[in-house]
C-alpha cells in the first residue's frame, strides 16, 4: 500500500502526541522516522514506532528527556541522551558539537544513553548542513544481540552503524551511511513481514550456514544476521563497539549488562570545521574534482551510472515524494495497534487513515 507522506508524517506525530510526548518532540521524532522512509530506510522508519510506543509504556523511553552535558573538557566532551528519544537527544548532542567547534575546530564526543536514534546519517547531514565534517560510530545494547561475529554462528553484537559526511559547496554532501551488519535488522523485518527473502550473504542459520529465509531471525531455532564484506565488516562494527559502546557509553553489549526490550544507542561522534586546516578552498576544489572523476567512470553493464554514497537517498526520496511511501499491510496493522495502545480512539485512527 502507498500512503502519502503527509498523512503518514501527521499519523506518527499523533501517536506519539497521545503517548505523552510534546508536539515539538513528536513533530520531531514523527519527521525523521518518514524522511528514513522517503530515503529508501525503511528499516529505520515509521515501523520503528510500534517499538517506541511499547518502551514508553515501559518507562525506558523517557518521551520529555533532553540531552545534557556529562563532561566538558572543550574539545573532548560527553553528552548523556538520558534515554530520550534519539531522533531529539542526537540532535541537540550534534546542535553542542557544531556550535563548540567554532571555537575548537574540532570536537570529540561521547554521546550515551540514547533511545533509538533512528537512522545515523540524518546527524552527519546535520552537521554537513553548517559546513562540517563529521564520522559517527555506534553501538547498539538494552536487548539481545542479533549479528554474529566473522567465523561464528553465535549472536555477539548488533547492527552497529557508521556513518560519515563530507560538505560540499556548491552540490548535496557525500554522505555514507550504513549498517557494518550485511544489512540492517530492519530491513529483514520489513522482508519477513512482506513474505520476501533476504539479500544473498545477509543471514545465517543456526549452524552458521547462509540462508535468504528471513524467519532465521524470528523463528526457532534463531540464525543471525552476518557482517558486511565479511571480516572487513565485522573488523569495522568490532571498533563501533569498542568506540560507540565502551568508550562513550561504557556500555557495551557484553552479558554482564541487562538485556530487556529496549533499544538504546551509544556515538562515538567527530565534528570538524574543514577550514581549521587553513585550506579550505583547496579541501572544497579537490573533494570536487574527486566526485567529478568517480562518476565520469564508464558504468558497469547493467548499470546506468556511478553513484557517490548520499545519491541513491536522495533518488529515492525523490521518488518516493512523487509516488507515495511503500508501507507493507502488516506494518501498517501494526502502526494501527501501536496508535491503539499509545490511547487513540477508534474514531480518531479512522480519521487519519482514511
Amino acid at each position: 500500500m502507498q500512503i502519502k507522506t503527509e498523512q503518514l508524517t501527521d499519523f506518527i506525530n499523533e501517536i506519539f502526541v497521545t503517548a505523552g510526548a510534546s508536539a515539538e518532540f513528536a513533530s520531531e521524532v514523527a519527521t525523521h522516522l518518514v524522511e528514513a522512509n522517503l530515503k529508501g530506510h525503511d528499516s529505520h522508519g515509521v515501523g520503528m514506532t510500534p517499538a517506541y510506543i511499547q518502551n514508553i509504556q515501559a518507562d525506558l523511553l523517557k518521551p520529555s528527556a533532553e540531552a545534557t552535558v556529562h563532561k566538558d573538557n572543550g574539545a573532548v566532551m560527553v553528552i548523556d541522551g538520558n534515554f530520550g528519544f534519539g531522533q531529539v537527544v542526537g540532535r541537540q548532542a550534534c546542535d553542542l558539537l557544531i556550535e563548540r567547534t567554532q571555537e575548537t575546530g574540532v570536537v570529540v564526543a561521547g554521546v550515551r544513553n540514547c533511545h533509538h536514534l533512528g537512522r545515523i546519517g540524518t546527524y552527519a547531514e546535520h552537521c554537513a548542513a553548517k559546513g562540517l565534517i563529521s564520522l559517527h560510530m555506534v553501538n547498539v545494547v538494552g536487548h539481545n544481540p542479533v549479528v554474529a561475529p566473522f567465523g561464528g554462528r553465535e549472536r555477539r553484537f548488533t547492527t552497529n552503524p557508521f556513518t560519515c559526511a563530507i560538505p560540499r559547496k556548491n552540490a548535496p554532501p557525500v554522505v555514507l551511511d550504513m549498517a557494518t551488519s550485511a544489512v540492517a535488522m530492519g530491513k529483514v523485518r520489513v522482508a519477513y513481514e512482506a513474505g520476501k527473502q533476504a539479500p544473498e550473504g545477509a543471514l545465517i542459520d543456526h549452524e552458521g550456514v547462509a540462508t535468504t529465509d528471513p524467519s532465521v531471525l524470528f523463528k526457532k531455532p534463531v540464525g543471525a544476521l552476518g557482517p558486511f564484506g565479511n571480516h572487513k565488516g565485522y573488523g569495522l562494527a568490532v571498533m563501533c563497539e569498542l568506540l560507540g559502546g565502551a568508550l562513550a557509553g561504557e556500555w557495551t553489549a557484553q552479558p554482564e549488562h541487562e538485556r530487556s526490550h529496549n533499544i538504546v544507542n551509544h556515538m562515538f561522534m567527530m565534528v570538524l570545521d574543514p577550514a581549521a586546516f587553513g585550506g579550505l578552498e583547496a579541501f572544497q576544489h579537490e573533494a570536487d574534482e574527486m566526485i567529478k572523476y568517480i562518476q565520469s567512470s564508464e558504468p558497469a553493464k547493467g548499470v546506468d551510472r556511478v553513484r557517490v554514497p548520499g545519491e541513491p537517498e536522495r533518488e529515492s526520496k525523490a521518488t518516493r515524494l512523487d509516488t507515495d511511501i511503500p508501507i507493507a499491510v502488516g506494518s501498517w496493522q501494526e502502526l494501527i495497534a501501536a496508535a491503539e495502545t499509545a490511547g487513540m480512539t477508534s474514531a480518531r485512527i479512522a480519521e487519519m487513515t482514511a
